[in-house]
């Protein structure tokens, strides 16, 4: 069922995050604004208030949908503009989203900070979901037991009237432990759009990637950052990667069953944080303190819900 939800999931993402979309030149090659190492969007929500940032599009605004007078300054950015990119993956997360962290940014005098504080606020949001996920970790470690018994009696029976009565017991296991199979990654299936909602934010409105936390240009690249000597990117990556894997050892920690299975989860969590550590020298840094600032606050709320 999980594994259903998750290509539901992926197909939604895939279907809504179509949407954003690369500058080009003349001879349509990807404009790249070298500062940051960013692929610039053609689609952006308003107009840049770097001077160099800003002839780059003045020079290549044939290949916007929208010219550059049609867009309002960031800080004057509505929820809706009538003349903007009004489709309905924007209007329902990017744009608000993008509001948002202007707004609060504003508030907070730092776009980071605004970032990793809308990041806290909708995993406080999400807590109640997150501490049913966690009970039902625990009620399905207890019903581990059985489940395995369910799975040894039925191992060599493939016929459809066992695996009707398999499916039968495996629901009445279910019922007895008070185990929602959906309810159990609700948390994902919120957390995935927002991550792209925030990515396509942090793309498209140029007063975030223009900003500075500490010593991180929000726009930069950690790669861009390093090839260009500030290697305090270096701890940037080293977090992501460090509360990845810590968050992974969590969902690892809630895990029984059969040794093949976990090993073979073990060892695609692995993957996953390498993935990760990987895809993130390429990522805004603004979306890569989202990503810790997150990360962090699941470990430890994972923990305290384990004690509890």
């Amino acid at each position: 069922m999980k594994k259903k939800i998750l290509i539901v999931v992926a197909i939604i993402l895939v279907t809504l995050t179509g949407c954003t979309k690369t500058l080009t030149d003349d001879k349509n090659k990807r404009v790249v604004y070298e500062k940051t190492g960013q692929n610039l969007t053609s689609n952006i929500l308003c107009r840049p208030e770097n001077e160099e940032l800003l002839d780059i599009y003045k020079k290549n605004e044939k290949q916007m949908e929208l010219k550059l007078d049609d867009l309002p300054k960031c800080e004057n950015m509505k929820v809706y503009e009538k003349k903007s990119y009004n489709g309905l993956w924007v209007g329902l997360f990017v744009r608000p989203l993008a509001w948002l962290i202007i707004n609060v940014g504003k508030l907070v005098g730092n776009y980071g900070i605004s970032v990793m504080l809308i990041g806290l606020a909708i995993r406080l949001i999400l807590m109640p979901m997150s501490a049913k996920t966690a009970k039902q970790q625990g009620n399905m470690k207890k019903a581990q037991p059985e489940i395995e018994r369910l799975e040894k009696k039925y191992a060599n029976k493939t016929d459809q009237e066992s695996m009707m009565r398999k499916s039968q017991e495996t629901l009445a296991i279910y019922q007895k432990y008070n185990i929602n199979p959906i309810s159990s990654c609700l948390v994902s299936f919120i957390q995935l759009p927002l991550f792209f909602a925030f990515l396509e934010a942090i793309n498209r409105v140029p007063a975030i990637f223009e900003n500075y936390f500490w010593k991180f240009q929000l726009g930069t690249t950690p790669l861009v950052g390093i090839q260009n000597g500030n290697y305090y990117y270096i701890i940037l990556l080293v977090l992501i990667i460090l509360f990845t894997l810590l968050s992974f050892k969590q969902s690892m920690g809630s895990m029984s069953g059969n040794p093949e299975q976990v090993k073979t989860t073990k060892y695609m969590l692995i993957f996953m944080t390498v993935f990760i550590g990987i895809a993130s020298f390429q990522l805004p840094s603004a979306i890569a303190l989202y990503w810790v600032i997150v990360n962090a606050f699941t470990v430890i709320q994972m923990l305290v819900l384990k004690r509890k």
